[in-house]
């Protein structure tokens, strides 16, 4: 196999397995700010997640209580943000990053005691039987949360264009007196959207910890919450949007450790950065001052 094949296995194997937080997360996001709220708060919850998915695999035996129990926390958290954001007076960014140093918090806090035990994982689904080189069957060898996102992404688009709920929803995230005209809760909608988003975001920490890396330490999420908001953007709010994206930013995500398996070490450390860049450079590329991004939800804060 030569070394070009061996980079594009690997960078499928990353865009498979790296994505899989960055698409719960912005999905979460997504469903967010389509009822017109912002959550910068999902990192932190991302964490709390990761935190909580570990600390009840370990306790329980069981991984999927592990992922239940990090949604229950990120719809915990996301509630409190959307309570404390129907306040009056209360911004949503603002409060959005004090949602993300309590969840840092809590889970850095209680999550101590869970740094060095080893939790039970999740298993992975051989996809790549059908192939005969270990390396190929080694990509396609992904998490379960994987197609479970895929089917949240198509089943929330689905939801937006087609039901009666997803109506209400993008009704609330258009237009607050469009909404009040029809008698629409607009409080009660945001809440539970940002809730659900939160606890979308939670899963994506349950994968941090229980399938990639695959343990629990206090530097697990390097940002990816943070860069899911970017995501949203560039998907244009669309949830089959963000899981495109989301495979985007995955294997960039895989791109270092990629080129070190054919032996490229020389400043490889910059190519570990490719995500970070690319986040930079699609808020460049779709965010004009003054003018608001195709696809936005017209309750948005940075719309205003």
């Amino acid at each position: 196999m030569s070394a070009v094949e061996t980079v594009l296995i690997a960078m499928l194997a990353g865009a498979l397995r790296v994505s899989t937080p960055f698409l719960f997360v912005s999905l979460g996001e997504c469903l967010t700010e389509r009822a017109g709220r912002i959550n910068l708060g999902n990192e932190g919850v991302l964490v709390l997640g990761a935190m909580v998915a570990y600390a009840t695999s370990y306790l329980t035996g069981s991984p999927w209580l592990g992922v239940l129990a990090a949604a229950g926390a990120g719809a915990a958290l996301g509630g409190l943000h959307g309570v404390l954001c129907a306040l009056t007076r209360v911004n949503d960014v603002a409060m959005g990053i004090a949602i993300l140093l309590a969840g840092d918090g809590i889970a850095f806090f209680f999550g101590k005691p869970f740094v060095q035990p080893s939790a039970p994982g999740l298993p992975g689904l051989p996809l790549g039987g059908w192939s005969t080189v270990p390396q190929v069957q080694s990509a396609l060898t992904v998490s379960p949360l994987f197609p479970l996102g895929v089917a949240v992404a198509f089943g929330m688009a689905w939801m937006f264009r087609a039901t009666r709920l997803g109506l209400r929803l993008r009704i609330v995230g258009d237009s607050a007196d469009a909404a009040r005209a029809l008698g629409l809760p607009i409080n009660r909608t945001r809440l539970l959207a940002t809730a659900a988003g939160s606890a979308l975001a939670g899963i994506g920490g349950a994968f941090l910890s229980l399938v990639y890396p695959g343990s629990w330490n206090e530097s697990l999420s390097s940002g990816q919450g943070l860069m899911a908001v970017a995501l949203v953007v560039f998907a244009r709010w669309s949830p089959v949007g963000c899981l495109g994206a989301s495979l985007l930013f995955g294997a960039a995500g895989a791109l270092g450790p990629s080129l070190q398996t054919v032996g490229v070490t020389s400043y490889y450390y910059l190519f570990y950065a490719a995500p970070f860049v690319l986040t930079l450079l699609v808020l460049v590329a779709t965010v004009r001052p003054g003018r608001a991004v195709r696809g936005m939800p017209g309750e948005l804060s940075i719309a205003r």
